[in-house]
């Protein structure tokens, strides 16, 4: 999915066109100019965005410069479409126009990752890999158990923008300077005309307070999945540095060649990745710091664009959503891994507890002492021999002042220490054994359908707000 820079159609002389068609009907609704004025004013509105749209026009941005072009159009009389209205409510405007077209957008892309990321999961749900803690081999579990997590991460990164959505898309127009004004305004019908889920309540608020918090909201909320990604490529990376990797990205557009090593087959795609997170993050702390102690109705936070830190996530999740498909992994080499370390020995002590009533923590000695012989003696945990158990156990049990016999199989034993018996053996909810993996994955894969369906829905409902915004400015241009 590729993201493009900011276009016409999103411009901040495009929302002065669309904010002033709908004062334009407003104001001829409300009685505060009459029709006949209206239609002249939106004969000049039309005039304006009409040559803004010629290739190479100036396109002004700042509504006194519009202004003076609108004037130019149809004299003096066509500045009635600005009572009640303030560059301070229009500004305010400007950035939630400009913060819900960005959720959106970063909202496909991060469902176009999380896709990827699910598809990837499912072809591959039950294979065995290593996970780590304090960057040490832990335990086992699936290669779809451990995709699902960061999808998991990723579903509640997509929350939070469609909650900061629902916050964003209220309109503050009309609030004037931030305390109304004595014009018969329409606050109701302004939203309803652009598209907005409502009011911005508070006309202080609305114009002067919301725009540092609300875009801080947003900007975080794309930074949560920044930190997510991040996570996830660190453990890639980390892996993809070993000479014999279990995940390693196909030769091509996600990889590149040194100049001089002909060996290297260079991560750059994890790296182009990285940067795009890394650059996001940062633009939403410059933002948080922009906006930290500084006076409400300062101009500081109010920028004049959309923000980059929004744009910015929708480019990180649709590379995220390039990238996954060119992984391949090798799930042989992924369990050899696992079974070259000792990251089993925990279902061991569970065992001697669950099937043979042996305390835990004396079971937990005993798997301590296990690991310490094997690694002495350059032996995987299922290569070490059956009697050394035994003895091994005695000394352990006998520190306890518990029963010295082992009393586990031969059989049971190396069941215990082979992870698809641990994987396997899992019972907890959200586990990694086969039949909870494949249920998470199939709620993820029906949450994300209906995120899309949302997504799709609140675009529909923007699409439809502009057709009655265009059909009521043209009945007000035709003076019908």
């Amino acid at each position: 999915m590729k993201i493009e820079t900011i276009s016409n159609a999103s411009d901040a002389f495009h929302w002065l066109g669309e904010i002033n068609k709908a004062s334009a009907v407003m104001v001829v609704e409300q009685n505060i100019v009459p029709a006949s004025l209206g239609a002249h004013i939106a004969e000049a509105i039309t005039e304006v965005i009409a040559a803004g749209n010629q290739p190479d026009a100036p396109r002004p941005g700042d509504y006194l410069i519009l202004e003076a072009a609108l004037i130019e159009a149809g004299g003096p009389e066509v500045t009635r479409v600005h009572s009640g209205r303030s560059r301070q409510d229009i500004g305010a405007t400007f950035g939630r126009l400009f913060l819900r077209d960005d959720l959106l957008t970063a909202l496909d892309s991060l469902n176009a990752a999380r896709d990827a990321l699910l598809t990837l999961a499912e072809a591959h749900a039950d294979a065995i890999i290593p996970a780590y803690t304090w960057g040490v081999q832990a335990q086992p579990t699936s290669f779809g158990h451990w995709l699902g997590a960061y999808e998991a991460a990723l579903t509640r990164t997509a929350e939070r923008h469609r909650q900061a959505y629902a916050r964003v898309n209220l309109c503050p127009l009309g609030s004037a300077a931030l305390g109304t004004s004595s014009f018969p305004v329409n606050r109701p019908r302004l939203a309803e005309l652009l598209g907005f889920d409502g009011v911005a309540e508070n006309s202080l608020d609305a114009t002067q307070i919301a725009p540092a918090d609300l875009r801080a909201e947003a900007t975080q909320a794309a930074t949560t999945g920044a930190l997510t990604v991040g996570m996830m490529l660190a453990d890639i990376t980390q892996q993809y540095a070993q000479t014999r990797p279990w995940l390693i990205l196909h030769q091509g557009e996600q990889t590149g060649v040194s100049s001089i090593m002909p060996q290297k087959r260079n991560p750059a795609g994890l790296v182009r990745l990285r940067t795009r997170a890394s650059t996001l993050a940062g633009s939403a702390t410059a933002f948080a710091f922009q906006a930290h102690n500084v006076p409400s109705g300062m101009h500081d936070y109010k920028p004049d664009g959309p923000d980059p830190a929004l744009r910015d996530a929708a480019r990180m999740f649709a590379d995220l959503a390039e990238l996954l498909p060119a992984f391949r992994f090798d799930a042989e080499r992924a369990l050899e891994e696992v079974n070259a370390e000792y990251s089993t020995t925990t279902e061991l002590a569970d065992v001697l507890q669950r099937d043979a009533d042996v305390p835990f923590r004396a079971g937990h000695h005993f798997a301590s002492d296990l690991v310490t012989y094997g690694r002495s003696n350059r032996l995987r945990a299922a290569d070490i021999p059956f009697d050394e158990a035994k003895r091994l156990y005695k000394n352990a049990a006998a520190h306890f002042g518990l029963a010295t016999e082992f009393p586990l199989s031969e059989s049971a034993f190396y069941d215990a220490l082979s992870a698809e018996g641990m994987v396997r053996a899992s019972q907890g909810l959200g586990g990694p054994q086969p039949g909870e993996v494949a249920r998470m994955l199939s709620g993820q894969r029906d949450a994300l359908e209906s995120d899309r369906v949302w997504t799709r829905t609140a675009r529909d409902r923007l699409a439809e707000a502009a057709l009655r915004r265009d059909t009521a400015f043209a009945a007000l241009q035709h003076g019908v």
